[in-house]
């Protein structure tokens, strides 16, 4: 079984994200998206919430799995009895970023592989902090992010 994840802080999922889900889950029989414990980040929604929006949001792709996790990536990867990781890119900064999370990753252990897919162009301007930014002011997120999880990051952010 070809398993892969795709692991993010996902504060909140977008458009953008699910645009990678929907295309990389035909790549693999499996795909747990990974909600990732960032000590480094103060998430506008618990871990919980994040999970369980990202649930819904993915509920009509059959063979993806949500999850969460704190640690090191590549051991939750290996804990899922994966050695892919999927990642999404929308410009060419994200390359930069993760390119070198790839690297090191890939130093730490040799068997892990990145794939990196492109966000469709429709998407390419998303970002969870843009969101945020836009639903803080009052700013309509309506096709930026899920329609079920729309009202939530409303009712958190005005």
């Amino acid at each position: 079984m070809r398993i892969a994840v795709c692991p993010g802080s996902f504060d909140p999922v977008t458009c953008g994200h699910l645009d990678i889900f929907e295309r990389s889950s035909k790549m693999f029989d499996l795909l747990i998206v990974a909600v990732f414990h960032n000590p480094n980040k103060k998430p506008v929604f618990s871990m919980e919430e994040r999970v369980e929006m990202l649930q819904s949001a993915v509920a009509d792709i059959p063979n993806v799995k949500v999850d969460a996790f704190s640690g090191l990536l590549n051991d939750y990867v290996r804990s899922q009895n994966s050695s892919t990781i999927v990642r999404g890119l929308r410009a060419l900064t994200d390359f930069e970023y993760e390119f070198q999370r790839a690297l090191l990753i890939k130093k730490i252990d040799p068997g892990m592989e990145t794939v990196f897919m492109m966000t469709s162009s429709e998407y390419s301007f998303i970002s969870s902090s843009g969101i945020k930014e836009v639903a803080k002011f009052g700013g309509p997120i309506t096709g930026l992010v899920p329609t079920c999880v729309e009202n939530k990051i409303i009712e958190r952010l005005r």
